[in-house]
């Protein structure tokens, strides 16, 4: 995408994991900056474009923030790209808050480049979050572990197992640990009783139709301007910009 868009001045990443940015930061400026100046001695090459100006800002893109007041920046338009299906990780009004936040960073005129998982059949959403390999189910049983080794607690992970249900009148895929018997569990010293069959939900994705995620984007003052989906349906991504009400 930044070769596609030379010349580009300035490429700003947002993560909350500090290695992982500095990384990958990393990978983009000796790609796309200025070349070294001994490439024989770096080992490394000058890439397609030079000048690039490459930042890394280690924050939790769920709160508002504030692009750092360098030149590059300067009088620039802007569009944030937010790749992948997170935005359904989001509850609505989080989601509306979240994009709020890109709109006031873009400013009037600019725009967001953003993916988005879309509703299907509920076999299809149940059997993607529950692998045959087990993958989502270690993921979840997880957290028990991490209860039992963080707050002293002791969660029989042999009592309890992973499910995934697609709950319809929300929209959303939701994960759970149920538990397989009447048993109490200790945490942080206070003891809680479980019901075979009472779940935990631990993690939850929305999932919407085009109509729909237009509508949530416009409650944050984005208009959307083109879409794309796969030729089954079951992914969107959508170039959105800042309504001129919000100059």
């Amino acid at each position: 995408m930044i070769q596609a868009q030379r010349p580009l001045p300035a490429y700003v990443a947002l993560d909350i994991s500090k290695q992982h940015l500095i990384d990958s930061c990393c990978q983009i400026a000796n790609y796309y900056g200025p070349p070294p100046a001994d490439e024989a001695a770096t080992g490394l090459q000058a890439g397609p474009q030079t000048g690039l100006t490459t930042i890394a800002i280690c924050a939790d893109y769920t709160l508002p923030l504030a692009l750092p007041p360098l030149e590059a920046l300067a009088g620039k338009a802007r569009t944030a790209f937010f790749p992948g299906s997170t935005i359904g990780n989001l509850q609505p009004q989080e989601a509306v808050a979240f994009l709020g936040n890109i709109a006031q960073l873009v400013g009037p005129g600019g725009g967001l480049l953003i993916g988005v998982d879309l509703q299907k059949d509920q076999a299809v959403l149940e059997a993607a979050y529950d692998d045959a390999a087990g993958v989502s189910a270690a993921f979840a049983l997880n957290l028990l572990q991490r209860t039992n080794r963080e707050l002293a607690a002791d969660f029989d992970l042999a009592q309890f197992r992973y499910r995934a249900l697609y709950n319809s009148a929300v929209g959303r895929i939701e994960m759970y640990v149920e538990s397989l018997q009447d048993q109490v569990v200790t945490v942080a010293g206070e003891a809680i009783a479980f019901q075979a069959g009472e779940r935990l939900l631990t993690e939850h994705s929305y999932k919407y139709s085009p109509q729909g995620f237009a509508a949530l984007v416009a409650q944050a003052g984005f208009t959307t301007q083109a879409s794309w989906q796969d030729d089954q349906g079951l992914f969107l991504v959508s170039y959105c910009q800042v309504q001129p009400a919000l100059a």
